[in-house]
């Protein structure tokens, strides 16, 4: 394939991320921000990395359609445009797949049907990712398009793990199952992991700590998921920035009957004002961090609840696997808080985890072991690229056609 440029698109409600590489090096060529949409203050932010200049202009784009009209004219003052005939596809991430998407897909009239059909269970995500989709095929009709889904490496679960122990055609009416998320980085970031150990993927079992403001944990079994924390939702699973993650079910319950609160109050309870800013007010580990080095208890009390979570998963996912060659930390926080990676695997020597606080110390953008020499279970940190992992499963599945 001639063409070797691949533009990725992640479109929110209010927002279109997007990258522009170059699969011959997967070099980055353009990346740019569009935000407050449909606002008066919305803002363009776009850099081109081949001069590292960097261009802002704000005022109002009133949709989707004017935001990638606006991306199209910043690539084309870098003779970057849609219309380069080195651009061989457009990578669209979308969040749910459910059990229909389990690989990178060609988009098409019967694909958006479905990708339509799944927003009951992913109603912040997917009609936003439509948008984007629609509008991206309108500038580009002629060019292949893909959608990635962050379902989809969660796909290979077995039954045992994807189920909800309920009732099993209540379940299979509404499509209530664990689906999971995050899953381009966790897809990343275990093959990243592998090559770090000097090992092919399917030799190595890896748990991916994705923590950022929304985290989730996985454990890969020679590159394939097999166990997930989040659900049928990105709620359930680690304490997160705003989401609760795991609760009793019945809290719910006793929120509507005690509390008097409504279905919607009690979403936007657990989704938007719980976490560690339900815990403490922040949702910044930096933050957090800061207030627990000058004392603060609240603070101190809810850096305890996440790292507690968090090594709950550590333990659960050990325990699936039965053998772990290393856990790597990734995104935000999991990148860039070494507190948090030291509180989560102390105490957790007789499993061989363990880090070195030399090197755990050590701040970087490459791949890199902190765990001490001769551990019998690596401990990494790995950035996390969803956008190179996008381009690659775009550009690899349009070069077949």
């Amino acid at each position: 394939m001639s063409a070797s440029r691949v533009l990725v698109l992640n479109s929110g409600s209010s927002s279109v991320k997007y990258q522009l590489l170059d699969m011959r090096d997967s070099s980055r060529l353009a990346m740019g921000l569009v935000e407050r949409i449909g606002e008066q203050t919305s803002r363009i932010r776009h850099t081109h990395v081949g001069d590292d200049d960097t261009r802002e202009r704000s005022g109002p784009i009133a949709d989707h359609d004017a935001a990638l009209k606006a991306v199209a004219e910043e690539l084309a003052k870098d003779g970057l445009g849609l219309d380069s005939p080195e651009l061989a596809a457009i990578g669209h991430r979308v969040v749910h797949g459910g059990k229909t998407f389990t690989e990178p897909t060609v988009i098409d009239e019967t694909v958006l049907a479905e990708i339509e059909r799944l927003i009951p269970v992913a109603p912040l995500h997917n009609p936003a990712n439509l948008t984007g989709i629609r509008t991206a095929r309108a500038l580009r009709p002629d060019l292949p398009q893909v959608a990635v889904f962050d379902t989809a490496f969660h796909t290979t679960m077995p039954e045992s793990a994807a189920r909800y122990a309920i009732d099993v055609r209540t379940a299979d009416e509404h499509r209530v199952r664990r689906y999971g998320f995050h899953g381009t980085s966790h897809a990343y970031v275990s093959r990243a992991t592998a090559k770090l150990l000097g090992r092919a993927p399917e030799d190595v079992n890896v748990i991916v700590l994705h923590l950022g403001n929304g985290a989730s944990a996985s454990a890969v079994r020679g590159g394939r998921c097999v166990d997930t924390s989040m659900g049928l939702t990105p709620l359930e699973g680690l304490v997160m920035g705003t989401r609760s993650g795991d609760m009793d079910p019945a809290v719910i319950f006793h929120l509507a009957r005690v509390g008097g609160m409504s279905i919607d109050e009690i979403d936007t309870l657990l989704n938007k004002k719980s976490g560690l800013v339900g815990l403490c007010g922040d949702n910044d580990m930096r933050e957090i961090r800061r207030r627990v080095d000058e004392g603060d208890e609240e603070a101190r009390l809810a850096f305890d609840i996440y790292i507690h979570r968090l090594k709950k998963y550590i333990g659960a996912y050990y325990a699936v696997l039965g053998t772990v060659d290393a856990i790597a930390f990734t995104a935000g926080v999991g990148e860039n808080a070494a507190a948090v990676r030291e509180a989560a695997v102390a105490g957790l020597e007789t499993l061989g985890l363990a880090v070195d606080d030399t090197l755990n110390a050590v701040r970087g953008d490459e791949p890199r072991l902190i765990s001490p020499a001769g551990a019998r279970v690596k401990v990494a940190v790995v950035p996390t690229d969803e956008e190179l992992e996008i381009a690659t499963q775009t550009y690899a599945l349009v070069g077949r056609y």
